[in-house]
């Protein structure tokens, strides 16, 4: 039976995390993993992380000027009923801030 899994993230990093888990390690299809802000807004989450911060100076500040903050991420995956812990524990472990079964 197909199931469908979402996830809150804060950020775009986490949401790569959790793409990257589902395809590489347990074998989800991209085409079954959907991205999407939680509001209206376009948003790339909460926090600023991942090609937005500048890394390797450290008195350098984050420059995000053009990146939508609006809010947190979600991500949905469609599947069959007996994948759902490991996409669950999947989201866990890579910062799913709130994770619901349908």
């Amino acid at each position: 039976m197909a199931t469908t899994i979402k996830a809150l993230f804060p950020g775009r990093r986490e949401v790569e995390l959790a793409v990257e888990h589902l395809v590489q390690e347990y074998g989800i299809e991209r085409t079954d993993i959907f991205i999407e802000p939680q509001g209206d807004d376009n948003s790339a989450g909460d926090q600023v992380g991942g090609a937005d911060l500048e890394s390797g100076h450290p008195d350098s500040e984050p420059d995000a000027t053009g990146a939508a903050y609006e809010g947190p991420l979600i991500v949905s995956v469609d599947m069959n009923e007996d994948e759902s812990d490991a996409v669950i524990h999947a989201f866990r472990d890579v910062g799913a801030t709130e994770v619901t079964y349908r």
